[in-house]
């Protein structure tokens, strides 16, 4: 088979033979969605992306011979380890055969790089950090992800947790289905009346003549309202502007809530994104010359939607504000078609965002993890 070899990513053809290894791990897999190639190429770093102005990056590919086996991203996130006072890396984009060598000889580089910089632990995987794409599906092989959900084999636990990671922590994903919502109603509108009169809130639908606007507001609550999660790190203001230039092409108005108060501040929102990974699959994840315009004509006949984000400042976090939001947009996808909605990520200690979840109908069915390394006395990172 010949020896594993690890270098980073240099020339052209390097950067060809990271980007397409997916393409050749995933030909046979029916559940495999592949990434929107331009945006894949502006998280790596290779287009211009405000994520690189506040991080390090080296990308590794594993060779046996002539023929790619692997692939993996050592990353320095500059904001994580200001907010956490922390001297921690990350590695991401992982790919690999089920080759535990070549695995291993990825991480080794990846540790040994960041161990370089200074940094004492290593987390992952994230691509590249918690506010993207994240964690390792560990549960729920069964279906195909929905959008912006990570998909992975199920040996790729083994290969990872073979080098010495452990859990630090899971992130949950939860299904509801339309036949549940009529008895699911009934049983919570007494409680979302009283949220309603307690908190002093009203719900209002986005604006689809401000989508910039409305879409800058949704993510600064979503950064307000994350502040005491699980490893979250807030949006830089350039994050914030390109995530809500990118989001309000794909946003449906009608599946976007806000909850405000009668003196007008937004203290919560709820945003339900179509499924559009069965188009991306169709179009190969090339948005362009013509797959965007596949992906605009299809949402509006997507019958399944993901719920990306249930956010509630937190001072108003124990009102029942997040079950308000939730009752607003089960009828207006009803109204859309729905048939399916998933609700993630949810982190495993938000006792309250799992509560509210299981009480309205929903069930947990895939659970995605993330891994720490202590990268200190390694050899390997000397």
């Amino acid at each position: 088979m010949g020896e594993v070899c690890v270098s980073a990513v240099r020339t052209r053809r390097d950067r060809r033979d990271f980007f397409q290894l997916p393409w050749r791990l995933y030909a046979d897999d029916p559940n495999w969605v592949p990434p929107m190639r331009d945006h894949l190429k502006q998280l790596l770093g290779w287009k211009p992306h405000p994520f690189h102005q506040i991080a390090e990056v080296e990308h590794f590919v594993a060779r046996r011979g002539s023929r790619t086996v692997g692939r993996v991203t050592a990353i320095v996130n500059h904001r994580h380890n200001q907010v956490y006072h922390e001297r921690r890396g990350f590695f991401g984009f992982f790919e690999c055969e089920n080759d535990p060598e070549a695995a291993h000889r990825l991480f080794d580089a990846a540790a040994t790089w960041l161990a370089q910089r200074g940094m004492e632990h290593l987390r992952g995987p994230v691509n590249p950090s918690m506010n993207y794409e994240c964690a390792l599906l560990i549960e729920g092989f069964d279906r195909p992800p929905v959008f912006m959900m990570t998909y992975n084999p199920p040996y790729y636990a083994e290969l990872i947790e073979s080098y010495g990671f452990r859990k630090t922590h899971d992130l949950l994903a939860y299904i509801g289905h339309i036949e549940q919502l009529p008895e699911v109603q009934q049983r919570l509108n007494p409680l979302v009346e009283q949220a309603k009169e307690r908190a002093g809130v009203h719900l209002r639908p986005m604006n689809p003549h401000r989508l910039l606007d409305e879409a800058r507001l949704f993510l600064e609550t979503y950064n307000r309202a994350c502040q005491n999660m699980w490893g979250f790190v807030p949006l830089t203001e350039g994050e914030v502007r390109v995530l809500a230039a990118n989001l309000k092409h794909l946003l449906v108005p009608e599946l976007a809530l806000a909850a405000v108060t009668e003196e007008g501040q937004t203290v919560g929102v709820v945003l339900g994104l179509p499924d559009y990974n069965p188009v991306i699959k169709q179009i190969n994840g090339r948005l362009f010359p013509f797959g965007f315009l596949k992906i605009l004509r299809a949402r509006k006949h997507i019958h399944r939607i993901r719920v990306v984000s249930i956010n509630v400042i937190p001072e108003y976090q124990r009102w029942g504000v997040g079950l308000v939001l939730l009752s607003g947009l089960a009828p207006k996808a009803l109204e859309a078609g729905v048939k399916e909605a998933e609700f993630s990520w949810v982190s495993e200690t938000n006792d309250l965002a799992r509560l509210g979840l299981e009480k309205g109908g929903a069930r947990l069915y895939k659970r995605y993890r993330i891994y720490d390394l202590d990268l200190r006395n390694r050899p390997s990172a000397d």
